[in-house]
This record gives structure tokens, C-alpha cells and sequence, in this order.
């Protein structure tokens, strides 16, 4: 069993997953100094200097630069510990699955195979043969992002165990509680001592993300009035008829179901309450700057025609921000950090693509606090779901890929472009 490998299996088997009805406290779940103890011991263990696990799950670790480099500029290196709360993730246990064609299954659930089709994930096509890291079905997998953590700390242990590997200093940044958006909003930025860097948070081999969607959460208050519905025409304002018009009135062509690539959405994802009162959570979410603007609009335009309707006061909006497309804050000098990435993909045997990310990155918030972070591949398919899988091969190769990026940093010529 390879090194990284190894350390997956380990890692996904410790419980962490955050809990977004408890984003007041970091880490949101305590289960999560669990993993960070884990990843402290064994940075640690591998030699790096200043290692740390603090009060809110925060790891961080330095492992020194190469001979020759000692001056250039650091490089972080980030994932983040928690398991999404989109599916069980109590209880992860991973096994190896060789494929030979056909549905992978990763287990087998109330008699009911737990499989994902060639027509689900194209990419299958190309895996025959190969070995792949599922759970046994009835949790997720946690390869997002522990992928990526175990990809970090192989490439940290193949560093320090040979030493004329080139590559600057390298800070290692572990965070909590990403998937219900808080991620790196604790990390002291300034104390990495570093201009640049990567979070290992993606996909399938070969795709760099340096755009992401500007994100933020709508909370729609709806308050009727309420009387004895024998004696209601006339009087009664139903919470739930105003909020199903709401509802109506958002473009439905503009749905996560109905949109892909570069094109945004309104995504309701909660309801609660009654006839008299309920509330409605929506996610916005684009890439373009004025259209976001314009999401955020359509939300507060829908509420002020059924005021206009139902009376002053029946629906609210309240808009909270999340986080903004990265590409908003890369500038010209940044774009050695996208171009290494790109070039150490091709070194390693595999195409890059760059695409938008469908979502949010720690990188996007670290990018926005001034330290520029593209997003790389894990390698992994099917985030937050009990078909969840990563290839062994994705695995190996992404540490071969972070290898050959970091040793672009040691140039000389690196150091003066990020200066």
C-alpha cells in the first residue's frame, strides 16, 4: 500500500463531519480535534517545524526549504478536515474495489447495490482495471477533502525522507468546518509568512479551478395572518400560499437542475414554520459580478410585489454574504501560480483543463484576504454522496503532480516574479 493511500484510509475512518446547525462554535462539531490531532502527530512525525493544532481545529506545520531555496518566498498548501453533513458520514469504512467495467458498486444496502454508472461519471470508462477507494455504501467517503489532506502530508513525508527534492518553505494549513462555509476565516494569513498558494479540494485529475461562484444566502421571512379559517375569506394570509408564489416567482430555468458551466442559479434549500410564519433559505450563486447583483435584486423585487400584494411587511429578505469569485482578485502577478499549476499537470502525464468551480473554495476566501490560491484536483468523483469514490491511481499521481509544482517554486526566478 502506497503512503498516501495509507494515510487515506487512516484519515477517512476518523469521525468529522461539521454541522451547519452549530456554525456559531469552531469547530462546529468536536469530533474535528480529532482529525487535527491526528494530522498534528503526524506532522510531527514527518519533521516539520512549529506544528500546531489550536483551539478551533486550526493545523498548521512548516516543513522547511530545500538546499539553495531557503530564501524564496513560501508556498501554503491547504485542504480542510470535515466531511460534508450531506450525507452520513458517521462511521467511514473505506475498501478497494478492483473495476472491471460496468456500474461500480461500491456496497450493497437493504439488498439494494449502491453503484455509479458509466453514464453517471464518463470518466469510468478509462478506470478499468484499476483499483478504487469506495466506502461500503452507507456513508459518504470523505475523499472531499480528506484526499487531499493525505495527498499533502505523502507529498510533506517525500520531501522530508529525500531531501534534494527541491521546493521552498512549505506551510501546511489544515481547516475545519469548509462545507458549511466557514473554512479559513481564522487562519492568520499573515503569521503563514507565505504570497501564494494552493488548496487541494477538486475533482478529477487534471482540472485547476482560479474561478469560483460569488456566493451568498437568502433568508425569506413570511408572516401572515392568521384566523379561523370558517371565517377566513377576506382576512387570512397564509404563510405557505405566499411562500409558494415566492417560490413561483424565481426563474425556474435558473435552478442547480437546470444549469451548468458558467452558468448560475437560485437554489432553495430549506423550509420551516407554519400557516402564520415560516422561512425559506436560498443559496444564490454566479460568476459574473452583475449578474450575481442582479440574483440578489430579483430576490428583494419578488418580496416588494407581494408586499404590494399582501401588505407591508409579509416577506423579508435578508442577504448574508459567503464568498466571491477568486478571479476578481488574480492580477498579473499571480498568474505564475496558475501557469506552474498547468505545466506540472503536462510533467506528470496528464492534460489540465481549467474549470469554474461550481461552488466555493477555502482558496476563494484566502484570495480574497490576500493570498492567492488556485484550487487543484484530489482526483476524487461524487462529493458528498454515499457513491463518493477516488481512484488509487488519482491518489499517486496527484502527489507526483505536487511534487513536480512545488519544485517550481525553488527557482530562482520564481521567487523574483512573486516578490
Amino acid at each position: 500500500m502506497s503512503d498516501v493511500l495509507e494515510r487515506f484510509m487512516r484519515y477517512v475512518q476518523v469521525d468529522s463531519p461539521s454541522d451547519p446547525g452549530n456554525d456559531g462554535v469552531t469547530p462546529s462539531t468536536p469530533c474535528q480535534h480529532d482529525m487535527a490531532r491526528v494530522l498534528a502527530d503526524d506532522l510531527a512525525a514527518i519533521g516539520c517545524r512549529d506544528v500546531t493544532a489550536d483551539e478551533h481545529a486550526y493545523v498548521t506545520g512548516v516543513l522547511d526549504a530545500s538546499a539553495g531555496a531557503e530564501g524564496l518566498p513560501a508556498l501554503v498548501l491547504c485542504a480542510h478536515i470535515d466531511s460534508s453533513p450531506d450525507a452520513p458520514a458517521h462511521g467511514v469504512r473505506p475498501h478497494v474495489v478492483r473495476y472491471e467495467g460496468g456500474p461500480l458498486v461500491a456496497g450493497v444496502v437493504d439488498g439494494e447495490p449502491v453503484e455509479t454508472t458509466p453514464d453517471q461519471v464518463p470518466d469510468l470508462a478509462g478506470l478499468v482495471g484499476q483499483d478504487i477507494v469506495c466506502s461500503d455504501g452507507t456513508t459518504l467517503l470523505s475523499a472531499d477533502d480528506k484526499a487531499g489532506v493525505a495527498e499533502i502530508m505523502a507529498l510533506l513525508a517525500r520531501l522530508a525522507e529525500n531531501p534534494d527534492l527541491p521546493h521552498p518553505r512549505l506551510v501546511a494549513a489544515f481547516v475545519p468546518d469548509e462545507e458549511i462555509g466557514h473554512g479559513a476565516s481564522l487562519l492568520d494569513v499573515e503569521a503563514l509568512g507565505a504570497c501564494g498558494g494552493y488548496t487541494v479540494d477538486g475533482g478529477a485529475l487534471g482540472e485547476i479551478n482560479y474561478e469560483c461562484f460569488s456566493a451568498s444566502e437568502a433568508t425569506v421571512t413570511v408572516r401572515g395572518v392568521m384566523v379561523h379559517p370558517g371565517s377566513a375569506k377576506g382576512v387570512m394570509v397564509n404563510a405557505i400560499t405566499v411562500a409558494s408564489e415566492f417560490q413561483q416567482m424565481i426563474p425556474a430555468a435558473e435552478r442547480p437542475e437546470h444549469t451548468s458551466g458558467r452558468e448560475g442559479f437560485y437554489h432553495p434549500t430549506d423550509i420551516e414554520g407554519t400557516a402564520a410564519e415560516l422561512t425559506l433559505t436560498y443559496i444564490l450563486r454566479d460568476f459574473d459580478a452583475s449578474s450575481f447583483s442582479r440574483r440578489e435584486r430579483t430576490m428583494l423585487d419578488v418580496a416588494s410585489f407581494l408586499n404590494d400584494r399582501y401588505g407591508e411587511g409579509t416577506v423579508s429578505v435578508s442577504l448574508r454574504p459567503q464568498y466571491r469569485n477568486m478571479a476578481e482578485r488574480f492580477g498579473p502577478d499571480d498568474r505564475c501560480l496558475i501557469d506552474f499549476a498547468l505545466e506540472a499537470n503536462r510533467e506528470a502525464g496528464i492534460e489540465p483543463v481549467a474549470v469554474p468551480a461550481r461552488g466555493g473554495t477555502d482558496g476563494a476566501q484566502l484570495t480574497f484576504r490576500g493570498l492567492p490560491c488556485p484550487n487543484l484536483a484530489t482526483g476524487a468523483y461524487n462529493a458528498h454522496s454515499v457513491r463518493e469514490f477516488v481512484p488509487v491511481s488519482g491518489l499517486e499521481r496527484m502527489v507526483d503532480v505536487l511534487e513536480r509544482l512545488v519544485a517550481k517554486f525553488a527557482e530562482p526566478a520564481a521567487g523574483e516574479k512573486d516578490e
